[in-house]
């Protein structure tokens, strides 16, 4: 998958689902800059997401993620920039994308998805207090209210892959 010099690719799909690590291989690939846009909050933040929503709550954090969104693509013509995974789900921000570039939805499946956030989820604020069983249906209650937004983007890929496997897509 290879795209044109000076365009901006969005990676967009639920917590866990690899934009970030698909983001970074396909930058190599390409030559291209990587933006991780938590990474990117936490930098000119100077604290971690978990603090950010302790701090201002989940749409105080909402309000800076798409101020970051927009400083990124003001600042930057070409990049592949991995979104948080509620992202393209507010303040308009998956249209945004769409005008600004080329946006690809990572369609993870939910069992991939479940064992990844258990084995992560003290770096994720939104389950960091479920208990592992109830993972998985916070998981698919909330990727029902995502996948809309989700599925504007104009190029879709599956990925259910976990680490440790080669072929496929990831």
């Amino acid at each position: 998958m290879l795209f044109s010099v000076g365009m901006k690719i969005f990676l967009v799909g639920y917590m866990a689902c690899g934009k970030s690590r698909k983001g970074r291989v396909m930058a190599k690939e390409q030559g291209r800059r990587f933006i991780d846009l938590d990474a990117y909050i936490i930098d000119r933040e100077k604290c971690s997401i978990a603090e950010i929503f302790t701090r201002v709550g989940e749409g105080g954090f909402r309000k800076l993620e798409t101020r970051y969104l927009q400083e990124v693509c003001e600042l930057y013509e070409d990049f592949i920039l991995s979104t948080g995974g509620g992202t393209p789900c507010f303040n308009g921000n998956m249209e945004y994308m769409n005008q600004q570039g080329h946006t690809i939805f990572l369609n993870t499946d939910i069992s991939i998805l479940t064992a990844r956030l258990i084995r992560g989820k003290q770096k994720r604020p939104l389950v960091s207090g479920l208990k592992d069983e109830e993972i998985h249906d916070f998981v698919r209650k909330h990727l029902e209210q995502r996948l809309p937004y989700y599925k504007m983007a104009k190029e879709e890929i599956k990925n259910n892959l976990f680490e440790g496997q080669s072929g496929g897509e990831f």
